[in-house]
């Protein structure tokens, strides 16, 4: 690749400010970095330890948040040391490799979120059969499938993208290496690469959000069917926290990747990324926890444990 290319390395520009702002900005970002890993890796630790919670409803919410810890380590680590670094550098190779990792663990979470939209319809609509049909052995393939698919899908189109010639300037204005800014860095227009990628974003967020729509649509007419008050708020309370990752993810993702090279401000640009990519994989484990009684009691038993094991 580096022969075809006379640029052997990029510029992230991140947010660029004073060295005061830089500073303040990596204590902000690791610390919820950390916060990141704590509340997912909670839920992990939670869903093993828990013989009542290896249903699942509860294997999907722990793999979950496993993605959402991979999601976040191809990012905000770079993105972290570049608020201290002077040239803000990434070779050639790590930025394409970052663009593959980036874009193939957000499309494993365009799958997850359905297949997790997919059992809620099947706990509440098809309660007799959901025992029988949705097995702990059906979800852990229905999982690898989702991994495996995602991370098929780039890189054909990245290796396109890497082909293309980078003369110069090499500063991409993001604290990613997001197609977009890479595209127009090229010396040559794509439009052909730059359209494939469009659609292929559109299609993956596209159907994956209208089945999940179409899931909840299903879940919403069976729960006002159900007669009990008591009934119709737990499973509202389930499907909710659910429903509300879904509207984040999905609702950035849609401002960002669904027009041809995202004709938006780079400053744009960057806090939805920053948004999808680093803010949902904080609060996602307090939404899903918060809301769950199961699940706050085995975190509380964790918490115990922890406790008993300090004090002997």
């Amino acid at each position: 690749v580096s022969g075809i290319n006379t640029v052997t390395e990029f510029v992230l520009l991140s947010f660029p400010c004073s060295r005061e702002v830089q500073v303040l900005l990596f204590m902000l970002f690791f610390v919820s970095y950390i916060l990141t890993l704590m509340g997912n890796g909670a839920i992990i630790c939670a869903v093993k330890l828990d013989h009542r919670l290896h249903t699942p409803m509860y294997i999907l919410l722990a793999n979950f948040s496993f993605l959402e810890i991979c999601y976040i380590n191809t990012t905000v680590p770079n993105m972290l040391g570049n608020f201290l670094s002077e040239t803000k550098t990434i070779s050639f190779t790590a930025c394409f490799l970052q663009f593959y990792f980036f874009f193939s663990m957000g499309t494993t979470e365009t799958f997850l979120l359905p297949l997790m939209a997919f059992d809620r319809y099947m706990a509440i609509c098809r309660p007799l059969h959901y025992p029988t049909i949705v097995s702990n052995r059906l979800c852990m393939n229905l999982v690898a499938l989702c991994w495996v698919t995602a991370f098929l899908c780039y890189p054909v189109p990245i290796y396109f993208i890497t082909q293309l010639p980078f003369c110069g300037p090499n500063t991409i204005d993001h604290f990613l290496c997001d197609p977009g800014p890479l595209l127009a860095l090229s010396c040559t227009s794509a439009p052909g690469i730059e359209l494939s990628c469009s659609l292929l974003s559109s299609l993956i967020i596209f159907v994956t959000f209208f089945f999940i729509l179409a899931s909840y649509s299903l879940v919403l007419r069976a729960v006002l069917r159900v007669p009990s008050a008591s009934g119709r708020k737990k499973a509202f309370s389930t499907c909710g926290s659910h429903l509300v990752v879904v509207s984040l993810f999905y609702g950035t993702l849609m401002v960002m990747y669904i027009s041809p090279t995202s004709g938006n401000p780079a400053g744009i640009q960057k806090i939805v990324t920053l948004f999808y990519s680093s803010v949902t994989p904080l609060v996602n484990p307090l939404i899903y926890s918060l809301r769950n009684k199961d699940m706050k009691a085995a975190l509380k038993k964790i918490q115990i444990c922890t406790k008993t094991d300090q004090s002997e």
